[in-house]
C-alpha cells in the first residue's frame, strides 16, 4: 500500500513531528510505502524516509495551508496514493493524527465576535469542520479524551470515528534503561552542583508552553533557594523575549535557553522537577517522558497528558482557570520538601513499570492499515 503522509512543517524536537517519524518506521517494517508531503523540512531527512517539499508563497499561516492544500490535491491526483494520513487539518484527509487542539473551542474560549469575520477564522474553522463534521469519513486518531469531547460538542462527530490512542514515547527513555548514578553524573556534565536545584523545561513555542509563568514563579522564591535554582529551557523558539524578562526580573543568571537538544533523557535524569505551565497543550508528550524517568512534574491542567500526572501521584496539576500564585505555591512547596519530590519519583517509577505508556506508534498504524 502506498501511504501519503502531510504536515504543514517539519522541524527536529516537536512531538508531532517525532511521532510522525515512529508511525512512518512503523509502516515500513510492515511492508508498506511511504512519503511525505510537507512545506518545510527543518533539519536533515533520514535516509529512509521519502520526502517532497510543496514551496508555496503567501504572507499569512493560513494562506501559505491554503495554498499548500491546492498544490498537494493536484500532486496527489496525478501521482495516487492508497491512502492519506495528515497531521495537520485539511480537506480530504483518510485519516488525521489529532495532535492540535479543537480550534472551535479555542475560539469561543479566547476570542470574540469580531474575529470570526476574519480570513484566518474562517480558513481554520473550515478545514477543521472537513475534518470533523458529522457528514466527513475520515478516521480521528486522538490523544486524550478532552479533545474527543470538545470536538464532539462542536461537530457532533460519531463515536465510531474516534480512536483513542495510549502514549507512545520510546521505552529506551525510561530510568531503568539509564546509566548507573545518572543524576550525578549528567549534572556534572551540565556544570550543575548536587546541591543546586535543577528545573528543566522541555518544548518548543516559549509563549504556548508558558515560560514567561515559569519565570515569574522563579523570581517569587525565596532568596535562600532562589540563589541555587537553575532553569534549563530548551526548544525551538527565539529567546530573547524570554531572556529580557528573567533580566527585568532579576533572575537572567539562572536561566539558560538552548534552541534544541539531543540529550533531553539525560537532562531528566538530572532535574529534580520538570515545569510546564502552558497555556495550550493537546497532549504533551513531555509528561508521559518525565514519567517514564522518574521525574516529579508541575504543570496545568489545561494539558491532555495532565492526566497522567494526576493518576500517576507524580507531581502538581494547576487547575483551570490559571492562577500565578497557585504555580508559585506548587514550585516553593516542592523546592523546600525533598521527601515529597522523592515519594513523586517513586510513584512516577512505579506507574512507568505498571502502565501502557509506549505503544502509540504501533497502535496508530493498526488503524491505518486498516483502513
Amino acid at each position: 500500500m502506498k501511504i501519503a503522509f502531510c504536515l504543514y512543517k517539519y522541524f527536529p524536537f516537536g512531538g508531532i513531528q517525532k511521532d510522525l517519524i515512529q508511525i512512518i518506521s512503523e509502516c515500513q517494517k510492515r511492508g508498506h510505502q511511504t512519503c511525505v508531503y510537507t512545506m518545510v523540512w527543518d533539519g536533515i531527512i533520514p535516509n529512509n524516509i521519502n520526502v517532497i517539499i510543496i514551496p508555496v508563497t503567501s504572507y499569512t499561516n493560513h494562506g501559505r495551508n491554503k495554498s499548500f492544500y491546492h498544490k498537494l490535491k493536484k500532486y496527489l491526483t496525478k501521482y495516487p496514493v492508497d491512502l492519506i494520513v495528515g497531521f495537520n487539518k485539511m480537506p480530504g484527509l483518510d485519516i488525521y493524527y489529532a495532535a492540535d487542539t479543537c480550534y472551535a473551542e479555542k475560539v469561543k474560549k479566547e476570542k470574540g465576535f469580531f474575529y470570526k469575520l476574519t480570513k484566518r477564522y474562517k480558513h481554520y474553522i473550515t478545514y477543521e469542520k472537513t475534518v470533523f463534521d458529522i457528514n466527513s469519513n475520515t478516521k480521528l486518531l486522538m490523544l486524550t479524551q478532552h479533545q474527543i469531547n470538545n470536538f464532539k460538542k462542536h461537530y457532533q462527530t460519531p463515536d465510531t470515528r474516534f480512536y483513542l490512542l495510549p502514549p507512545g514515547i520510546n521505552i529506551n527513555k525510561k530510568y531503568d534503561r539509564q546509566i548507573a548514578n545518572a543524576k550525578q553524573i549528567y549534572r556534572k556534565k551540565n556544570f550543575i552542583s548536587y546541591d543546586q536545584n535543577f528545573l528543566l523545561q522541555v518544548g518548543s513555542d516559549f509563549k504556548r508552553k508558558g515560560v514567561d509563568r515559569t519565570l515569574k514563579s522563579i523570581a517569587t522564591l525565596p532568596s535562600f533557594i532562589k540563589n541555587k535554582t537553575i532553569l534549563i529551557v530548551t526548544g525551538q523558539d527565539n529567546p530573547i523575549r524570554y531572556q529580557k524578562l528573567a533580566k527585568k526580573l532579576g533572575i537572567y543568571k539562572n536561566i539558560l535557553f538552548f534552541y534544541g537538544r539531543d540529550d533531553i533523557t539525560e537532562l531528566m535524569s538530572a532535574a529534580d522537577i520538570l515545569i510546564h505551565p502552558a497555556y495550550q497543550e493537546a497532549a504533551g508528550i513531555v509528561l508521559i517522558e518525565a514519567i517514564a524517568a522518574g521525574l516529579p512534574v508541575i504543570t496545568t491542567e489545561i494539558c491532555g497528558y495532565s492526566s497522567y500526572i494526576k493518576h500517576a501521584n507524580c507531581g502538581i496539576v494547576i487547575n483551570e482557570p490559571y492562577i500565578q500564585e497557585n504555580l508559585n505555591n506548587a514550585l516553593i512547596t516542592s523546592l523546600t520538601n525533598k521527601s515529597i519530590l522523592s515519594q513523586w519519583t517513586n510513584s512516577a517509577r512505579y506507574f512507568a513499570d505498571t502502565q501502557d505508556l509506549y505503544s502509540l506508534h504501533k497502535k496508530a498504524t493498526d488503524i491505518i492499515l486498516g483502513s
